[in-house]
Formats: structure tokens, sequence, C-alpha cells
């Protein structure tokens, strides 16, 4: 495929694409499946590969924790759900895993091509059919089907789930209580009053703030206040 005939590169505050795609649980029309919920979809270049086999059990453990925060996981791999099938048998022995959620079939690479998954880096990393491989990225997805997170990762590198995990409890956290996260933040420690909120109204949302600089007010949140709760 031309580079001119490629999709728009997509941005924080795009509408996730729709699409149909036969998955491990069926076939989907995302949109529908992502209803009222968030959604982290992430891709894997082909089946079978390393990284992305610790990467799929670590994502079966930790779905629960996704689940009660109303986020549904789907997987994304450019090959065939028959070989998913096997693949998945794998992932659950290596890692003492039940993998539930599903993975998108993805051999012609339609919804890679439709979320610009593809590898720039080299122009040859193509298979036989001249198809640009998929690279490894993350989508956080709200239930207004925007885009709120976009992550890229090298093959070499396995992702970090927890980090996925700590995007959605700040996004979710900020977006009830109008604030932001600061570096390395954690559910629990302080936040920072969103630009939004002027001081007379900080003064009722949040008593206990500080003013550290006029662009810079910190304001105590608990644990339980957040999402991770």
């Amino acid at each position: 495929m031309a580079s001119e005939e490629r999709q728009q590169p997509l941005r924080l505050g795009s509408t996730a694409p729709n699409f149909k795609a036969e998955t491990t649980k069926g076939p989907i029309d995302f949109h529908e499946f992502i209803g009222d919920n968030w959604v982290v979809l992430f891709s894997h270049p082909e089946d079978y590969t390393p990284v992305c086999t610790t990467e799929l059990g670590a994502f079966a453990k930790l779905e629960p924790e996704f689940t009660k925060r109303g986020v549904k996981l789907i997987g994304l791999s450019a090959n065939t759900i028959d070989s998913h099938e096997g693949w998945i048998k794998d992932i659950d022995e290596i890692s003492g895993s039940h993998l539930n959620f599903p993975i998108i079939g993805d051999k012609e690479r339609k919804v890679a091509y439709a979320y610009d998954m593809l590898d720039y880096q080299d122009t040859t990393n193509v298979d036989s059919k001249g198809i640009a491989f998929t690279i490894r990225s993350v989508f956080i997805i709200d239930p207004k089907k925007t885009i709120r997170l976009i992550l890229s990762y090298p093959a070499s590198t396995g992702r970090n789930t927890a980090e996925v995990l700590r995007v959605v409890d700040s996004l979710q956290t900020g977006d009830k209580h109008r604030i932001t996260t600061p570096i390395n933040w954690v559910p629990g420690d302080d936040v920072i009053v969103h630009p939004s909120v002027n001081n007379e109204q900080a003064k009722e949302l949040f008593p206990d703030f500080k003013i550290v600089k006029p662009y810079l007010r910190f304001t105590p949140l608990p644990k339980e206040k957040t999402t991770a709760a």
C-alpha cells in the first residue's frame, strides 16, 4: 500500500475508528464492543513471539484489576483466529494465567492500517505480499470512543502492564475530580489541581490544597477516592 493511501495518523482526542473483525470470542463491531466502557486495545506483530507471549500472560493476570475499573481488554495480532487459539494455550501454560479477553485476528492487517500501527523505521519491513508489519501499540479509549493514550513499543522491549493500569487510574480519577497527576504518581499520592479550577473553586473542592506557584497547586487525594479503590 502506497504511503499516500494510508490512513492519517491518529492523535490523542481522535475518535477511535470503528471496525468489524473476527476475534477469539467471536465477531465484533468495535464501537459496540466498547459500549459504555473504557477499553485498552494493544497489538502484536505475530503469534508465538517471545516478548508478546509474556505480555499477554501479564495482561491476563491483571485483567480483574482492569475489570474493576470498567475497562475491557482486547488484543490484536496479525495472524488467524486458529493460530491465536493455539498461542493462547501456550500463554496460559507459560504464565499460569487464564486468558479470557478477545484477540482480534488481523491477518490482512486492516485494523493495523486503520490505527496506523505500522513500522516506519524500515520501509523493507514487509511480508511476502508487501504489507507492512504491525508495531506494538497500546490505545486507551474512553466510553465516548475518544483515544486518551497512545503508546508504541519496540519489538525488543516488553510493555509494562502496571503502567497501563496507572494511566487508566490517572485518566479516570482526573475526569471525576478535576485534577491532573504529577510524575510517578500512584493512587494515594498528592495530585495537581486542574488549571481550569480557579482558587475560589479549589477552596471548595480541595480544602487542603497548597499553592506552590500560581500555576502549580497540589492537594491530597486519598486512594479510596481514586478509581484504584
